[in-house]
C-alpha cells in the first residue's frame, strides 16, 4: 500500500478560473456518477471523509498540500450540482465567503421543495451545532471561516468546514456526517484533518463528560456565586497558589462533594496548558452572559451550548471553575485525526472492504468519463486518480 502525508499550510490567493471550470466539470462528473450508482446519501458519506475528501481533491486538480484545497473543491462542487440539485436529491449550502448565509440557503430550499418546518429546523440546527462545537468545544486555536452543509431529500446531512491558525500557519480541516451523531457535544465527528497536534481544551471527548455537566449545572446557580468562584478559579491559576478551597454544595446535584475529590495542587505541569492561564477576561461581558444563561435555564449542556451569546470564552470560564473548584477535569487530547472510507490494510479501523473500495474508484472513474473535458484533461485526471487510489 502507498501511504502519504497531506500537509495544509494555509495559502493565500485564489483558484484561476481556467482550473474552476475544470474542476467544477470533473466534479459534476462525479458527483452524478456516485448518486447514480449509491445514491445521494453515500456521496454525503464520503465527503464526510477527510481522506476521501483530500483524495477527490487531488483528483479535481488542486494543490494536494494547501488549505485552499477545501474550500475551491466545496465551492467546485456546489456549482457542480447547481441546477440538478433535485434531480440528484443533494444540496450543497454556505461556502468560503457564504458561511453566514447557510441557514438561510438551507430555509430557502426548504421552502422550494415544500418541506415542513421541522425538518429544515434540524438541519439549520445541525449546521450552526457544528459551527458552535469546532469553535467552542474544541479550543485548538483555529478560527472556522469556511463552511458548509450538505444534505438529501432523506434529511441526511453532512458538514465540512474548515478553521485557520495564523499562528501556525495552519489550517484544520472538521468532517461531520449526520449517521454518527447521536450527541452533538460527544465525539461528533466523523474526521478532522490536521498535519499538527495540539494539546487543545476538547469539551467533546467522553473523558470531558463530567466537566461539562458541572457547567451546565453551574448556570442554574446564582451568577454571582459563579463569578465569585470564577475569580477564585483565575487568581489560583495565574499565582499558582498551592491549594484552592472546595465550596461544593447540594445545589450542584445530591452528592454533594465529588467521590474521591481532594484539594489540589496548582503547579505549572498541572495547569501549564489550562486556556484561561494568560488570559483576560471581561467579567461584565462574562456577569451579562452567565446571567442571560441563568434566565434561560437549559436543561443539560447541549442546551446551554445552544443559548445565543453562549461561545469560547463563557465556555473555557465554565470548564476552569468546573475543574479547579470542582475537580472535574476536561480532557486535553487533540481530537484531530484521519478516518477511512473503506478500512486499512492493518484492519484499522476495519479491515478493507475491496467489493465497495472497486465500486468507488470505479464510479469516480465514469465521473471523469462523463465530465464533458477533452481527452487530454481525461487522462490527466485519471492519472490523478491512479496516484492517490491505493493499489491492493
Amino acid at each position: 500500500m502507498r501511504t502519504g502525508v497531506a500537509t495544509v499550510p494555509l495559502d493565500y490567493g485564489r483558484c484561476p478560473r481556467w482550473l474552476f471550470d475544470r474542476m467544477t466539470r470533473l466534479g459534476r462528473g462525479i458527483s452524478v456518477a456516485i448518486v447514480e450508482e449509491f445514491g445521494p446519501e453515500e456521496l454525503l458519506k464520503r465527503l464526510s471523509d477527510p481522506v476521501w475528501f483530500q483524495s477527490l481533491g487531488c483528483v479535481m486538480g488542486f494543490d494536494w498540500n494547501s488549505s485552499g484545497l477545501t474550500v475551491t473543491t466545496m465551492g467546485a462542487l456546489k456549482e457542480a450540482v447547481r441546477g440538478m440539485e433535485a434531480e440528484l436529491g443533494f444540496y450543497v449550502c454556505g461556502g468560503k465567503r457564504m458561511s453566514h448565509k447557510t441557514p438561510e440557503e438551507t430555509i430557502g430550499w426548504g421552502q422550494k421543495l415544500g418541506w415542513d418546518e421541522g425538518k429544515t429546523n434540524a438541519l439549520v440546527n445541525a449546521s450552526k451545532m457544528a459551527a458552535k462545537v469546532d469553535s467552542s468545544l474544541i479550543q485548538d486555536g483555529f478560527s472556522i471561516y469556511a463552511h458548509n452543509l450538505l444534505f438529501t431529500n432523506s434529511g441526511k446531512w453532512a458538514v465540512v468546514q474548515q478553521g485557520m491558525n495564523i499562528n501556525e500557519q495552519k489550517a484544520r480541516r472538521y468532517h461531520w456526517l449526520s449517521d454518527g451523531v447521536s450527541d452533538f457535544t460527544e465525539e461528533p465527528h466523523s474526521g478532522i484533518a490536521s498535519d499538527i497536534r495540539l494539546k487543545p481544551l476538547n469539551l467533546t471527548a467522553r473523558e470531558s463528560l463530567e466537566n461539562k455537566n458541572i457547567s451546565a449545572d453551574m448556570v442554574k446557580l446564582e451568577p454571582a456565586a459563579f463569578l465569585e468562584n470564577f475569580q477564585k478559579a483565575a487568581r489560583a491559576v495565574s499565582k499558582n497558589m498551592p491549594e484552592v478551597s472546595s465550596p461544593v454544595g447540594k445545589s450542584l446535584g445530591a452528592q454533594g462533594r465529588l467521590p474521591g475529590f481532594t484539594d489540589m495542587e496548582l503547579n505549572d505541569v498541572e495547569f501549564h496548558w489550562h486556556p484561561v492561564a494568560a488570559e483576560k477576561f471581561d467579567l461584565k461581558r462574562l456577569k451579562k452572559t452567565i446571567e442571560k444563561a441563568h434566565f434561560f435555564a437549559p436543561d443539560n449542556f447541549t442546551g446551554l451550548l445552544a443559548t445565543e451569546g453562549i461561545g469560547p470564552k463563557t465556555i473555557r470560564a465554565l470548564s476552569l471553575v468546573a475543574e479547579i473548584i470542582y475537580g472535574a477535569k476536561p480532557s486535553y487530547e487533540d481530537p484531530a485525526r484521519y478516518t477511512f472510507a473503506v478500512g486499512g490494510k492493518d484492519a484499522t479501523p476495519f479491515p478493507v472492504d475491496r467489493k465497495t473500495y472497486d465500486r468507488m474508484l470505479g464510479a469516480i472513474e465514469r465521473g471523469i468519463k462523463q465530465s464533458k473535458m477533452n481527452q487530454g484533461e481525461i487522462d490527466k485526471a485519471k492519472g490523478r486518480l491512479e496516484t492517490v487510489a491505493y493499489p491492493f
